[in-house]
């Protein structure tokens, strides 16, 4: 690499830092929402030694599948991209570089989601056991063949793209590949609700009536445009409780699971898209789209710090790139759900606020983890690394601690613990 072609890299290193440290300092929530220190509820103070029983179990085996299929992908992928085996692999096609690119990205991601099928079988089989999915198998491997469809689709769009720019711009691709690839991180997030959800679930319009008005009243209260609120057919696939935002601007939507608008209290599904509606108040999905874009930004600038140019010009590359970001998405994962677990937070205060009902919120954080079977209490260096929403005991905290405050003399399901 040209000295100028690597001072550009560690310059495009720490402008994406610098951008990076910037929008989570304006655009995440990192003081305290509850105003100090908050003492959780004890896990038995909550749910029934049955109940605990089944979901340590549950929680206890998912983690060991999840986490081998993990530490196993990681493996593979250190194998292909840092031993000759990636390279001898990428020898054996044929055709024009961007099309051996696309071939060998799939071919290694095929690998990558092979050798971890046992462990996903062993989860799903378990999920089953525990009553958390209706889905045939069929519907499983369609659903795997799609995710790793969608996989192809995108990584091959990066690094084709990357690979453009260090064949076309010598001596500054590291700030031309950035800038590219930190634009398609944030256009894929504006696309992905039309293009991508529809491969997985079918949605329609929540239907008018009483809860429909009241969504929409929500919605004025918190100040936030709401188009329409659609719910997910997910009850063919799990019977865990869910809803999310995705998207921003004009494909922003809000979606809730069916079972959950079917099967839980009009109370407790207005607390849920509160929720939601904190995120779309907020745009966390736009933050979350600036701070992937500024990520890339980092990345494109470290590896060329650290690889050189005519290799990363080659095909045979496409291994290294795809070991190099999987490991960088392992090790930035603490950063990750850190932030995440912040803007999560303040969607639950935003809810609480809105709805003034902590004992429906209260209510709801306990059967959503009692329908996903979640670890009431998980390691802290667990919940650091994987955990991207706070624990079920903490939003429980949270609930008791905002009523306090606000002095509401609603009823609770626990009493008022606070130290702050």
């Amino acid at each position: 690499m040209t000295t100028q072609a690597r001072r550009v890299a560690v310059a495009t290193t720490l402008v994406g830092l610098v951008a990076f440290i910037v929008i989570a300092l304006v655009r995440v929530p990192w003081y305290s929402m509850m105003g100090g220190g908050v003492d959780a509820p004890g896990e038995s103070d909550v749910f029934t030694p049955d109940q605990l029983a089944a979901m340590l179990g549950y929680s206890s085996d998912a983690r060991m599948w999840s986490r081998l299929g993990l530490a196993v992908s990681l493996l593979v992928a250190c194998l292909l991209g840092f031993t000759p085996v990636g390279r001898w692999l990428m020898a054996r096609l044929r055709g024009p570089w961007w099309l051996r690119t696309v071939v060998g990205v799939l071919l290694l991601e095929s690998v990558g989601s092979l050798v971890t099928l046992p462990f996903s079988i062993a989860l799903r089989q378990r999920q089953l056991d525990a009553g958390l999915s209706r889905q045939a198998w069929s519907g499983f491997a369609a659903d795997r063949l799609t995710s790793l469809g969608v996989t192809v689709v995108v990584t091959s769009l990066g690094v084709v793209a990357l690979t453009a720019c260090v064949r076309r711009w010598r001596r500054v691709w590291p700030a031309v590949a950035g800038v590219g690839l930190g634009m398609l991180v944030l256009l894929g997030s504006f696309v992905y609700p039309v293009l991508v959800e529809p491969l997985f679930n079918s949605f329609t319009p929540l239907p008018d009536g009483d809860l429909r008005t009241r969504v929409l009243a929500l919605a004025d209260a918190e100040g936030v445009t709401v188009d329409d609120v659609l719910v997910a057919d997910a009850s063919r696939r799990t019977t865990t409780l869910n809803a999310y935002v995705s998207g921003f601007g004009s494909t922003r939507r809000v979606v809730l699971y069916d079972n959950l608008v079917n099967d839980e209290p009009e109370d407790a599904v207005l607390s849920v898209v509160a929720h939601e509606l904190g995120h779309a108040k907020y745009d966390d999905v736009l933050t979350g789209s600036l701070l992937g874009g500024a990520g890339a930004l980092v990345a494109v600038g470290l590896l060329g710090v650290v690889v050189r140019r005519r290799d990363l010009g080659e095909t045979s590359a496409v291994p290294l790139l795809l070991a190099l970001v999987a490991v960088g998405s392992f090790l930035a994962m603490p950063v990750q759900n850190t932030i995440s677990r912040q803007i999560e937070t303040r969607a639950d205060v935003t809810a609480l606020n809105t709805t003034q009902d902590a004992g429906a919120f209260e209510t709801l954080q306990e059967q959503l983890a009692i329908s996903s079977l979640s670890d009431p209490t998980p390691a802290a260096w667990s919940q650091l690394w994987f955990g991207s929403h706070p624990t079920v005991l903490r939003r429980l905290a949270l609930a008791t601690t905002t009523e306090c405050r606000s002095g509401r003399s609603q009823p609770a399901l626990r009493t008022c613990r606070t130290s702050l």
